[in-house]
């Protein structure tokens, strides 16, 4: 039997809310200033502080501005140090105007081909509506940009700059996915009135370019070739004529992307450690390689970090920045809000019981620049670099307690060597396929 809440509950509640002093004063603090700014613990930096025993440095800051590009951000700013110390530079850049350009351009393409995929899916049915939700959004995998890399490159910033559109993507994306919304209705809509597959796939061709075009106009047209031009440290003047994004990647960063593997760790049940995984119908590149992770306890993905760091190079890593952070300062720590206290309240779920519930899953992509180890070689802080400019955190850069690592980061990409031999044989195993909207299919 439903029970309705009732005029003597309320007057119940209305009484225990004023038996507690301590309620009125944190209902003044936070109707004036709001939440988190009431609850932030500014004894937090006291104890977890921007001085690291190994740091890392890099170039300047970057500034993703009004878009979701952060894993391309973290991913190329973890390159461009291979550019930096070949060509002994100051500060570079690589273009990551160019890298959304061919994602958006690759993502249109595979999610119409994932519609032609789904013809006989119920357009109600919980697919179509996971595949029409968001199928051009700005987030997105480490495999995913290795996938646009491996097939178009990487450009100097200055061979494909940034544009209004690129610096705040959300009225482009969201004609462009107006647009593939009614491309699908018009497939499934042919399919239903027999068309053939032929038909449906010369439909297809117009649709992207279609998409291309808008692209054009919105980010420019992409370099085939462009003059890469730089001075040193030493004030060498440096030219490079008629290259190509693949030359430029091949030549200056020289990465085999295939050493780059993603960990995770995502304690849930239906997850056991030391088992590979991927997500269906998650990805750009058609037929580039798929998302593989290698789940494993959060203490290996700090080894592996740490690891990579000793010999000089950052690391990618996601996790939920949200939560328990502060802007101000680039706290990221268990203490940096007293949220609990302000409201009375408890916050109890562990790691896996969030994943399980929607409460938290990773929601941007950064680069650790250094990590604080204690006497004993144990970390306790982390350097973070973001892509939010200058003026978030301590000039760009965030600190994490160790335990923030544990509770809220989920994903850390490292070369293969750093991974235990082990470890390198579980990378091998044939990947379990998780559901599309699993939380480890979410995108940076």
């Amino acid at each position: 039997m439903e029970k309705k809440i009732t005029t003597e509950q309320l007057a119940a509640f209305e009484k225990d809310f004023a038996a507690d002093p301590a309620k009125r004063v944190a209902q003044l603090a936070v109707t004036a200033n709001g939440v988190n700014k009431s609850a932030v613990n500014p004894f937090a930096r006291r104890e977890i502080r921007h001085q690291f025993s190994i740091q890392l440095e890099t170039g300047k800051i970057t500034n993703q501005k009004a878009s979701g590009r952060c894993w391309m951000f973290a991913a190329l700013n973890t390159m461009r140090v291979e550019v930096m110390h070949k060509l002994n530079l100051e500060h570079f850049e690589l273009s990551q105007n160019y890298t959304l350009f061919y994602d958006k351009l690759e993502k249109a393409n595979y999610f119409l081909e994932n519609i032609l995929d789904t013809l006989e899916e119920p357009t109600e049915g919980r697919l179509i509506s996971h595949l029409l939700r968001d199928p051009l959004g700005d987030g997105g995998q480490w495999d995913m940009l290795c996938n646009l890399i491996e097939k178009y490159g990487v450009v100097p910033k200055d061979a494909m700059p940034e544009t209004a559109c690129s610096s705040a993507t959300h009225e482009v994306t969201s004609h462009m996915t107006r647009r593939l919304r009614e491309f699908a209705c018009n497939l499934r809509e042919a399919h239903a009135a027999g068309k053939s597959a032929e038909e449906l796939r010369e439909q297809k061709e117009a649709m992207l370019c279609n998409i291309y075009n808008m692209l054009c106009i919105a980010f420019g047209n992409p370099p085939q070739t462009f003059t890469f031009e730089t001075r040193d440290k030493d004030k060498k003047f440096i030219r490079d004529e008629n290259l190509t994004g693949p030359e430029f990647f091949k030549k200056y960063v020289g990465w085999n992307l295939n050493d780059y593997v993603s960990l995770i760790n995502a304690p849930t049940a239906d997850k056991p450690y030391h088992r590979t995984y991927t997500v269906k119908m998650l990805g750009n590149v058609k037929e580039g390689r798929p998302v593989k992770y290698l789940n494993l306890p959060v203490e290996d993905l700090k080894k592996a970090a740490i690891a990579q760091m000793k010999d000089g190079q950052p690391v990618w890593f996601g996790c939920d920045v949200g939560q328990s952070s502060s802007r101000e300062g680039g706290i990221m720590d268990l203490e940096a809000l007293h949220v609990d206290d302000l409201f009375g309240t408890t916050f109890g779920m562990n790691k896996a019981q969030r994943l399980d519930y929607g409460e938290s899953l990773m929601t941007h992509a950064m680069v650790f620049q250094g990590v604080n180890l204690d006497e004993a070689g144990n970390p306790t802080r982390w350097r973070v670099e973001n892509s939010w400019g200058k003026d978030a955190g301590e000039e760009g850069y965030y600190v994490m307690s160790d335990d923030w690592f544990s509770e809220y980061t989920y994903q850390v990409v490292v070369n293969k060597k750093y991974l235990t031999e082990a470890q390198q044989k579980e990378l091998e195993q044939e990947p379990t396929a998780l559901e599309p909207w699993d939380p480890m299919g979410s995108l940076a």
